[in-house]
């Protein structure tokens, strides 16, 4: 009834996608008119419109540019008791930034219609043409030295239409449709484009890409694999090169490399999303400028962005190493408790089972009799297959509902009833399990210590302790022992846990696969094995326990950040997928993205068939069977999509025995997958394929498959996400091919089990089907649907709550980077150690102050920052605090001046005798610095110590030891916040939210971090100072090596994981395996031959002398 009145509306006032699309019609209208302007114009000419573009933005952000760079040199001539004016001088150039990006808008938008007829206009020259040519440039002379398909002919340079992209030859024979051009305009306005499989969003992403590197910002192009980033990089790289930009690809290069530098230095930069992330984390270890790769964060467009932004979305990118006693655990002991009582459940189900078919039998269906049994088996184990197959028998389902109803109802209270002879109860919905007080008894009685589960009252022994009469020292001896306790304890419930659920709620080949004697996750998305992610909270380590593989150490984490936050940092967000609709709430909620339907070039001509219900897997796998030989005596290809590995090899060896040749794509089989997905579309040929495999590549037609009928899609289950059915329908019927998908389903599938089967099973008990027979209708097909909706509310309530921890740490992140960013690049480093001097200043004084404690203050601020305050002990006590926190504020910044100007006036004469005698030889000097605790060596470098009279030996003592600070503090906070999210999960044992108390405790630990950080940064630069006696006190400072960031360990979490591959992390003494570097095709040229540029020179003396 509700949909009636629904779909009425929408055939009256339109829906949303029929409103967006109109309102960006006008924009068709504009870019065609341009575009027939264009086909007059010569290459020359055309190509000069990049340049005309560039100026026009450049002269309409010229007042912004100005007022900042004017705000700049104010901040130069600004005092150090000047904060306030410098302060207000960067909040200024701040919002003139955002405004500036406003601005950048403004043009752009002007610019659009001429921008995408340009690239319009490109495309039809490079589509009709075998060769465009043009007058060469000295980029152009660059290109020709490495790519064959660009040659330089005197003073021409000729752009060859077809080239080389990922292996494969590609002739260039694609123009942008109408609807293509409405793609565009989405992308450049930070929408995402819902574009059906085979519409050409990898040409429709040159448009925004075009406009948007006209603005000089960077343009990001990210993709779900690398594969995937070079196609596309070099696909349209030469269209972007012609008009004078530079394309490049992060995959090329190994992380953390210059070369890695210069990709983002491009105007546009292809890459994966992992890869762009990581290099922001590796860029925040950094300890020079020059070691950071990336630039501003300003206008990505992302592709299949409802995997990167919803699959992906809860998972950290991960840089980690070794943890103090990572490697111990109680996996391994612990496994035979957790086995037993495995076995006991099963052993007692198994009987209950039996009892139910017999009470059932019997007559005796209520719910205390058979409806008890069967709703004790269901909490049990709700994926035991014999259980699954009597409940799809005629009338079972329904008297387990029945009891289900009776014992849920009341708030539970009669719920014990149940549990009473269960030892763990399993929440399949929730995705929880828990053990019962049977089940802690059985691992108990084995043990020595009959409190071997048992927590102790920490707050009650406290208490007790410190009413007793015991020495001090014993108190405390008791009060430590109670704490290990406490921790031990804590840690071995979680590792019961833990070991719990990898035994009963993760199966081998569906959630994960053992190779190389390694537990590996699947991609349930993709079916991609995902090397390098593990479990988070020790469930990876529970797993190996119980596959008999080695449990990997623990690690800590050193930098991390989850896609999420990390897209969200960018000025301008976009994205493109064929499935996104269903997903439009979430996006919007979270990233605040609009979803545009846009209309495809052609009319469908799949035909989606009705779902066909069987009552169990067994029947639907026959049918599967039967209906694929079928198909193939059509002659048509056939693609069928599974949702696990299991799946994919049951229907091979089904159809191995009747000797079918297929091919299987799956997390084995990943390797072959460019090599499979090109034969998916020959006549006959059948592919068995994880749902999303072959995600980005499309199946093309071989020849008379469109006569026979179009690629069959066949589902074999309903997934839990409506947008991964439709990724997979629309594997066929590209671009108005012909095709058909059908999906068969069982009432044993989990969605079905899980939240379809009870109005379903009620129609086939009703009608009397019978096993074997199938039903077939649209009411059907929108029931499950409705499942699917509600288990999209379910992960997104998931996803929600992973995230929300997320965010604790990511406001903690941005405040910690930023500070980390003006200590590296040092232009507001001044300004936050003004701020953590007068921080430390106004606690000092306020913890002194409340007790009137004279003596205490003076010998604090002596203590630490070897100043003696000279206001006398009558002017501490009757001023007020904040009047003596802005006194000795002012008298510690003086002080500091003069110490730093002692240390010039004696350093200086040594940097100029060095540059005097070996200035050509020496680059930097090290300075020894220490506070009479520390010794530090701080590298200065010659050259701007001289050209600042000095200032640069301060500015670089300040740089090195926030930096330092700043790390080593920031590690152990993620440790510890590390440890806080685990222990904070126990306390729902005490009927407490874990979010809240994460969150209060991870700020208090936030607000610690922060005054020791400053405490102890204010504590060194004041007392750190320099010995000058002779030039030989300083020595050269050898070129320090640059840290290999690329080689510590990276991974993505699973919800939240650490990698293992090299244990050993920063610090490993083993050498990591060279990362290997994608080979590109590119032209070959002997040392002693011409060089390609047209010069006349020998290739060695030309683009060749740095080979």
């Amino acid at each position: 009834m509700i949909n009636s009145i629904v779909s009425g509306i929408q055939k009256l006032f339109g829906n949303k996608a029929d409103k967006d699309v109109k309102g960006l019609e006008p924009y068709v209208g504009k870019v065609n008119a341009e575009y027939v302007k264009l086909q007059s114009l010569t290459n020359d000419e055309l190509r000069a419109k990049t340049t005309a573009f560039k100026n026009k933005v450049n002269d309409y952000l010229a007042e912004i540019d100005n007022a900042i760079a004017d705000l700049k040199a104010e901040i130069k001539k600004t005092t150090i008791h000047e904060i306030d004016k410098r302060e207000d001088a960067y909040d200024q150039i701040d919002a003139l930034e955002k405004e500036r990006d406003e601005k950048l808008e403004e043009v752009l938008e002007e610019l659009l219609p001429e921008a995408f007829a340009v690239v319009k206009e490109t495309a039809r020259r490079f589509t009709e043409n075998e060769k465009v040519s043009a007058t060469a440039s000295d980029y152009d002379r660059d290109l020709a030295a490495a790519k064959p398909h660009i040659n330089i002919v005197g003073d021409e340079v000729h752009y060859d239409t077809a080239w080389d992209a990922a292996g494969q030859e590609v002739t260039w024979n694609m123009i942008h449709y109408d609807v293509q051009l409405i793609g565009g305009v989405v992308l450049h306005k930070g929408k995402i484009a819902e574009m059906m499989t085979g519409e050409g969003k990898t040409l429709v992403s040159t448009l925004p890409a075009y406009l948007n590197a006209l603005g000089q910002r960077g343009v990001h192009v990210v993709t779900v694999n690398d594969y995937l980033a070079r196609r596309d990089a070099e696909w349209n790289a030469p269209i972007f090169q012609f008009h004078g930009l530079k394309v490049d690809c992060l995959d090329y290069y190994r992380p953390h490399s210059p070369e890695r530098k210069q990709a983002y230095l491009a105007d546009i930069t292809y890459g994966t999303n992992n890869e762009f992330g990581f290099d922001y984390l590796r860029d925040n270890m950094a300890h020079s400028p020059d070691e950071q790769v990336q630039q501003k964060h300003h206008f990505a467009m992302i592709d299949e962005v409802d995997s990167v932004l919803i699959d992906d979305a809860r998972t950290p990118l991960i840089i980690s190493g070794p943890t103090p006693k990572g490697d111990i655990h109680e996996f391994n002991e612990l496994k035979p408790k957790i086995q037993k009582v495995v076995d006991a459940q099963k052993s007692y189900l198994n009987t209950a089972l039996a009892d139910a078919k017999r009470m059932i039998k019997e007559g005796k269906t209520n719910e205390k009799e058979a409806g008890l049994l069967l709703f004790r088996c269901y909490r049990g184990f709700p994926k035991s297959k014999p259980l699954i197959k009597f409940l799809g028998e005629q009338g079972v389902k329904a008297i387990m509902t029945k009891a289900e109803n009776f014992y849920l109802q009341d708030q539970q209270k009669e719920m014990h009833i149940v549990d009473a002879e269960l030892f763990f109860t399993i929440d399949e919905k929730q995705n929880q399990i828990e053990l019962t007080d049977k089940g802690i008894d059985l691992i108990s009685n084995n043990s020595d210590d009959k409190d071997f589960f048992v927590m102790p009252d920490v707050g009650s022994s406290i208490a007790e302790l410190e009413k007793s009469s015991i020495a001090d020292d014993e108190k405390a001896k008791q009060k430590a022992e109670l704490m290990r306790e406490f921790s031990v304890k804590s840690e071995r419930i979680h590792s019961i846990n833990q070991l719990l659920k990898a035994y009963a709620m993760f199966e081998k080949d569906v959630e994960y696969i053992i190779q190389d004697s390694k537990v590996k996750i699947v991609d349930e998305q993709t079916g991609r094995v995902m090397d390098g992610r593990r479990y988070s909270d020790g469930l990876h380590q529970a797993i190996e326990a119980k596959e008999n593989v080695k449990v990997e150490a623990a690690t800590q984490t050193f930098a991390t950040v989850t896609l999420q936050n990390f897209f969200r940092m960018y000025h301008k967000l976009s994205g493109m997928t064929g499935t996104a609709e269903t997903e439009a709430g979430e996006l919007w909620e979270i990233y605040k993205l609009d979803v545009v339907v846009i209309p495809t070039n052609r009319p469908i001509a799949r035909k989606d068939e009705d779902d066909l219900v069987y009552k169990t897997v067994r029947e639907k796998f026959n049918a599967v069977a039967e209906e694929i030989i079928r198909l193939q005596k059509e002659g048509r290809p056939v693609l069928v999509g599974t949702t696990s590995v299991e799946i994919s090899e049951l229907l091979s060896r089904m159809l191995n025995m009747r000797k079918i040749k297929h091919n299987v794509l799956n997390a084995k089989q990943h390797q072959r997958e460019a090599d499979i997905v090109q034969e998916a579309g020959q006549p006959g040929a059948i592919t068995l394929a994880t749902n999303m495999a072959g995600r980005g590549t499309d199946i093309k037609l071989g020849k008379g498959v469109k006569e026979a009928g179009g690629l069959a899609i066949i589902g074999t289950e309903r997934h839990d996400s409506r947008r991964v059915d439709r990724q997979l329908r629309g594997r066929a019927g590209r671009q108005g091919d012909p095709g058909s998908s059908q999906f068969f389903v069982s009432l044993e599938d989990n969605l079905m089990r899980l939240f379809g089967s009870d109005r379903v099973s009620k129609v086939m008990d009703k009608f009397g089907y019978e096993e074997g027979e199938v039903i077939q209708h649209s009411m059907i097909s929108k029931t499950i649907e409705r499942s699917q909706k509600k288990v999209e509310q379910n992960n997104f309530g998931i996803r929600k709550r992973l995230l929300e921890y997320d965010d604790v740490m990511n406001k903690q992140r941005v405040v910690i980077y930023t500070r980390r960013k003006n200590a590296l690049y040092g232009d507001r480093l001044s300004l936050d150690i003004n701020n953590a001097l007068y921080d430390w200043v106004d606690e000092t004084v306020h913890s002194f102050k409340d007790t009137n404690d004279y003596e205490g203050f003076k010998l604090e601020v002596l203590r630490h920052v070897a100043y003696d305050p000279t206001l006398p002990a009558s002017e501490f006590e009757s001023t007020k605090p904040d009047a003596l926190t802005q006194q000795l504020f002012d008298n510690l910044l003086d002080a500091y001046d003069r110490k730093n100007k002692d240390i010039i006036e004696r350093s200086l004469p040594v940097f100029q005798n060095i540059h005097k005698d070996r200035g050509t030889e020496v680059k930097n000097i090290l300075v020894p610095f220490s506070d009479s605790k520390k010794a530090l060596n701080v590298s200065v470098n010659l050259e701007k110590a001289l050209s600042t009279e000095g200032a640069e030996i301060i500015n670089s003592f300040e740089r090195f030891v926030a930096l330092a600070s700043i790390d080593e503090n920031w590690k152990e906070h993620l440790r510890e916040l590390d440890d806080l999210k685990q222990s904070s999960n126990n306390a729902s044992i005490e009927q407490k939210d874990p979010l809240l108390i994460y969150k209060i405790e991870s700020f208090n630990l936030f607000q610690t971090m922060i005054s020791t950080l400053n405490s102890e940064i204010v504590s060194l630069l004041f007392k750190g100072n320099i010995a000058v006696q002779a030039s030989d006190d300083m020595k050269e400072a050898k070129e320090r090596k640059r840290d290999d960031i690329s080689k510590m360990k990276t991974s993505r979490a699973a919800e939240a994981l650490v990698s293992q591959e090299n244990q050993g992390g920063q610090q490993a003494a083993e050498q990591p395996k060279e990362v290997a570097v994608p080979v590109r095709a590119e032209l070959k040229v002997g040392r002693n031959d011409d060089c390609p540029c047209g010069s006349g020179k020998k290739y060695k003396k030309c683009h060749g002398k740095d080979v």
